[in-house]
């Protein structure tokens, strides 16, 4: 019996030869990527979340709004006559996790920063169909009444600081001050009023 034959009658051999060449392959795609300054470098003049901006990122993660809304625009003609430009990897290098996403029931929100005004977002969150009738996205009013009291904030920071984004130490130690007394509605707008906006900068 030839040797393929062996491995196509055994199924058990057979899967255990997928999951070896898969994973060459994959690793041959993957591995470079984590030494090209492409995908490691911040975009120039890229800052970090305020700390009001990292609660409204979390925020944005607890209601669900990544089921729905990618943060990435393909390099496609139709995506960047829609959207703008194409997302780059130094874009998300001090995301974690990164929301990038698939699913589009709403609009991709990678270049949604300085789109639209505070009110405006605010009116949408409140009651989507306030400004957009045909709107199928759920209205989220209880982030009008939640306020922020800021106290797990600073360790917030502090975690990101150990995965390498650049806080100060002042950063985090005023972080409580900075989103105290804030609702979940102030740090929800931040968080999208600035989202694709390091890139659009350069622009």
């Amino acid at each position: 019996m030839k040797k393929h034959e062996i491995i196509e009658k055994n199924v058990g051999l057979m899967a255990l030869f997928m999951v070896i060449a898969v994973s060459i392959g994959g690793l041959v795609q993957i591995v470079p990527l984590f030494f090209q300054d492409v995908t490691n470098t911040p975009v120039e003049g890229m800052k970090p979340y305020t700390a009001l901006q990292l609660e409204g990122r979390d925020i944005y993660i607890r209601e669900g709004c990544v089921g729905c809304h990618s943060q990435m625009i393909r390099p496609f003609r139709a995506e960047t006559e829609r959207y703008g430009h194409y997302s780059v990897a130094g874009e998300s290098v001090w995301d974690h996790p990164f929301l990038w996403g698939s699913k589009r029931t709403g609009p991709d929100l990678a270049r949604v920063g300085g789109r639209y005004s505070d009110d405006w977002h605010r009116a949408h969150l409140y009651n989507p169909r306030n400004v957009v009738p045909e709107s199928k996205m759920p209205a989220y009013p209880w982030l009008v009444e939640n306020s922020l009291d800021g106290k797990d904030t600073a360790t917030k920071l502090r975690a990101m600081q150990q995965l390498g984004v650049p806080y100060s130490d002042e950063d985090v130690a005023g972080a409580q001050a900075a989103v105290k007394g804030k609702t979940e509605m102030d740090a929800l707008v931040a968080y999208l009023q600035v989202l694709g906006t390091s890139l659009k900068s350069k622009r």
